[in-house]
């Protein structure tokens, strides 16, 4: 097991974090961060703390998931709470280290809030509206530990899930698994158990474990947050996967338009080595298991399992027919179980927890929590970690802060270029998988946009029809054709040239697509068509048969084509 001497010194180092006899100071450095300014927060402090001769201890963390108040800034003084400070500049990051360090002042005009009581006017950090309505399972140390320090991870108690499940047989880990109600967070929300129950069954050796990273969905980023920001929780769910399903290798696949989460990854997979949680006979066991790194060219498509496999494999990312299904051949004809980012980071917390905890939230058909990327016309943007049922009127309004500007929501796309456009007579349709596919749109890997009023709804169907068609590996027909034309009559309507049997046609290869395509992508594709149709069908009108667009977005439709100076 991890050496009581380990665990005794990450606990320590803790511990010397959350009561400490010098300050601390923990900066956001995950891409939103580093994006907003980071880096010369860190320079700045460290300047500050040089020149003032102050003697702290500067961490880096991942994303808290309010994307909106970056750059941010946690800091400990001795004797006192953390607070969060938000939106800090070079200079506001300096005068924190004077006022806050030396002076005494919490400067409560920076700060968003405290890591407990209410005090001198700064509210609790945990009362506000985006914080109070999650429930964060997945997400829990996001934006609390040092993402490359294991220390901190098995501190907070990392690595005692896979500790646990080493002690029971493998059967009995995936009857949990298969209780808690999990189910694939990567999209299609199939039941983990049940895969990893195929898995384990197929006798046929060696076995692969493969985590689904190629997040691809234009304006999400839940799995990249999780990567940059808590590694380790993600590697332990690998671990308890492997040893439950019998396999000895796995792969992570990432695309590379993700530097900082390849990074972080790979640091933490040499941690988890270093200290014997990989590698042969892991902790005395007889179970030994490694894992490697692949990098993805960026293909949208290789999201798709059995696209993924074959780009693994050295192949041109393409899916191919099921069955048989990867959990009786997948990676070089072998089993293989593939479980998105999200998915595994809720396993150390089932197996520690247990199924019925787990089970204890959520609906009836959709068990635990779901994560999104909340963007878009909306004032709170960011990561959120939320239980199912929960309505889109409480994610927008409440955690989200409404739309911004006075304007009027219009509809939320939930699913990505797979997903749909749901109408605000929609906003109490609560958040499950079987509730959205309903509505006709999917829950997807978890990325939410919101639209206000000056969205045209027809130029949303074009957008993600034309990142759908040139997403397209082009395999089979109904796709690659099917795609183009509906982008291409699309594309007419918004320029005025709409034909009054348009939406019809739309209808008709919508059906064939969805029917005919050989995997999930083109299956999938016509659902923004569809729902905008559904549920936005007047703009549809407005643009054929009065050529005019209700949000004056298609500039061929604005003022005969001509725009306002």
């Amino acid at each position: 097991m991890i050496t009581a001497d380990f665990r005794a010194m990450a606990e320590s180092d803790w511990q010397s974090i959350t009561d400490p006899s010098i300050p601390q100071i923990f900066i956001g450095m995950a891409t939103c961060g580093e994006a907003a300014g980071a880096l010369s927060i860190y320079k700045a402090m460290e300047s500050a703390l040089i020149k003032n001769r102050i003697k702290a201890r500067i961490h880096k963390t991942g994303c808290l998931g309010m994307c909106y108040c970056e750059p941010m800034v946690d800091i400990i003084k001795p004797g006192q709470p953390r607070i969060t400070y938000k939106n800090l500049t070079p200079e506001t990051a300096s005068e924190l280290i004077t006022d806050y360090l030396i002076n005494g002042n919490y400067r409560p005009d920076l700060a968003l809030g405290v890591w407990g009581k209410e005090l001198d006017g700064i509210p609790n950090l945990f009362g506000l509206d985006f914080m109070k309505f999650q429930q964060r399972t997945a997400l829990k140390n996001i934006g609390v530990i040092n993402p490359e320090d294991i220390s901190q991870y098995v501190a907070c108690g990392g690595y005692k899930a896979f500790e646990k499940a080493l002690g029971t047989s493998q059967q009995n880990i995936i009857d949990e698994v298969e209780k808690s109600g999990l189910r694939g967070l990567g999209g299609a929300g199939f039941p983990t158990g049940l895969k990893w129950k195929a898995c384990y069954k197929t006798q046929s050796f060696p076995k692969y474990m493969i985590c689904n990273a190629d997040e691809g969905d234009p304006g999400a980023y839940m799995d990249r947050s999780l990567l940059e920001s808590d590694p380790h929780s993600v590697l332990e769910g690998m671990l308890i996967a492997a040893y439950a399903i019998g396999c000895s290798r796995g792969y992570i696949y990432i695309r590379d338009e993700y530097p900082l989460a390849i990074k972080r990854m790979a640091i933490a997979i040499d941690q988890t080595r270093q200290y014997g949680l990989l590698g042969d006979n892991i902790l005395d066991s007889d179970f030994s298991f490694d894992i490697e790194i692949r990098e993805g060219a960026g293909a949208f498509v290789c999201g798709e399992e059995s696209a993924l496999l074959a780009s693994i494999e050295g192949n041109r990312g393409m899916p191919r027919h099921r069955p048989p299904y990867p959990a009786e051949s997948g990676l070089w004809g072998k089993p293989t179980d593939i479980n998105n980012v999200k998915t595994l980071a809720n396993i150390p917390a089932i197996i520690t927890n247990g199924a019925e905890w787990f089970a204890g939230r959520g609906t009836e058909s959709s068990k635990g929590t779901a994560i999104f990327a909340l963007t878009g016309k909306v004032a709170n943007r960011g990561l959120i970690e939320v239980p199912m049922g929960i309505t889109i009127r409480r994610i927008i309004y409440d955690i989200g802060g409404g739309v911004p500007d006075g304007k009027k929501f219009k509809a939320v796309q939930t699913g990505g270029p797979s997903g749909g456009c749901l109408p605000a007579e929609l906003l109490d349709l609560p958040i499950a998988f079987d509730s959205l596919a309903a509505a006709g749109s999917i829950m997807g890997s978890g990325g939410m946009v919101v639209l206000d009023e000056d969205t045209c709804m027809v130029d949303v169907a074009r957008f993600f029809l034309d990142f759908a068609q040139q997403e397209s590996c082009g395999q089979c027909i109904p796709c690659r054709l099917g795609t183009k034309q509906m982008f291409e009559i699309l594309d007419d309507i918004t320029k005025g040239n709409g034909k009054q049997t348009d939406v019809d046609v739309l209808l008709e290869l919508s059906d064939s697509i969805v029917r005919t395509s050989l995997c999930g992508l083109g299956r999938t594709a016509p659902n923004p068509v569809l729902t905008t149709i559904r549920y936005f069908r007047n703009e549809y009108d407005a643009h054929i048969n009065d050529k005019k667009c209700p949000a004056n977005v298609c500039q061929a439709l604005v003022n005969g084509g001509q725009v306002d100076e």
